[in-house]
């Protein structure tokens, strides 16, 4: 579900953005060429009005925002094409008749300047009406786009489900008879034995681990004291690391989680915080600030930055269980955080 909305607000994103980005130098552009057009108009209406005055001829036709006056003064080079605003007045200065100087000819810029309002109005209409288009084409694109990786995504996790159910009955079988044969005291020292012991314990966990990924979709919220789940833990951990110190706080810490989902993730961090511990070597478990901390004083973590990726392993791990962690505690809205030296480490589980 995460990859595919990955993958769908990817296409969604890169198609919809250069279809703005291209409207909008568009628009941009269609913007300075009717400004410029504008302008020429502009000239030409002064020009017309110069025309008239010099030519003799009525300029009542004209509009009361032109104005003129005649100046003598010389023009080192004169320029036929000068033509400026200012101070809110078209200002083209045009040769008199002979030996009478210049015209120079003022026109208000009150009305340029509300075509030029309206035209950045109307293409602003115009680009928010294109771009919800675009938008709605965007988002058709994009779920016709991912919606092969639906259907392999859904084929998967169907395959994914059926596999794990049909596992449960030999993993179940396994730990029985495991448990008859350590019962037996022809088997109490047997080496293989235990190699074999461990060897289930971890398919099991693995099992566990995958079960809860498969549930993620609908995890179910209620309130629970973290704490009695960190016992439960705790209890199982105690059979198999009989030379880890626990130490438990006992304040209770109530957060509104999925009971079966962390206490898979404790369970993966507290199995990894006794494996990787030192000779005779402790854990401790205590909450400060809406936190849940699980230190250990083992040799510690050299990239605990990238314990989290699934194609990472340190320590002779494949990494599968931290990368399931972080999976379930991202559906569950819980931030980790990672300390460690040579003296130990640290996870910290934050909960918003």
């Amino acid at each position: 579900m995460l990859h595919e909305k990955k993958a769908f607000l990817k296409f969604f994103i890169i198609y919809f953005a250069s279809v703005a980005l291209l409207m909008l130098f568009a628009g941009f552009f269609y913007y300075n060429q009717t400004k410029n057009q504008y302008l020429q108009n502009e000239e030409f209406s002064v020009i017309n009005f110069a025309r008239a005055l010099k030519m003799g001829e009525s300029v009542k036709n004209f509009s009361k925002e032109y104005n003129y006056k005649k100046i003598y003064k010389r023009f080192e080079h004169f320029d036929i094409k000068n033509f400026k605003i200012k101070d809110g007045s078209f200002i083209k200065y045009i040769p008199g008749k002979k030996h009478e100087g210049y015209l120079e000819i003022f026109k208000s810029t009150k009305k340029y300047e509300q075509k030029l309002f309206v035209l950045k109005i109307e293409i602003l209409i115009v680009e928010l009406l294109l771009l919800l288009l675009f938008a709605l084409i965007s988002y058709n694109l994009a779920k016709n786009a991912v919606s092969p990786l639906k259907k392999s995504i859904q084929m998967l996790d169907k395959f994914t489900k059926d596999l794990i159910h049909d596992l449960n009955t030999p993993i179940t079988s396994i730990k029985l008879n495991m448990k008859l044969l350590q019962k037996d005291l022809n088997f109490t020292d047997n080496k293989a034995l235990k190699r074999i012991d461990r060897s289930v314990y971890t398919i099991s966990e693995l099992y566990e681990n995958l079960t809860i990924l498969l549930e993620e979709k609908t995890f179910q919220l209620t309130t629970v004291n973290l704490f009695d789940i960190v016992s439960e833990v705790i209890q199982i951990q105690k059979q198999i690391y009989l030379h880890i110190e626990f130490k438990i706080s006992k304040k209770p810490f109530f957060v509104k989680t999925n009971s079966k989902a962390i206490k898979q993730i404790l369970q993966n961090l507290i199995s990894n915080a006794c494996k990787y511990n030192s000779k005779n070597g402790y854990v401790k478990i205590y909450s400060k600030d809406n936190a849940l901390y699980i230190e250990d004083n083992g040799k510690g973590i050299q990239n605990p930055h990238k314990i989290f990726e699934r194609s990472f392993s340190e320590n002779n791990s494949s990494g599968i269980g931290l990368d399931i962690v972080k999976r379930v505690a991202f559906a569950l809205n819980i931030q980790i955080n990672v300390i460690s030296s040579s003296n130990g480490t640290t996870f910290i589980l934050s909960f918003h």
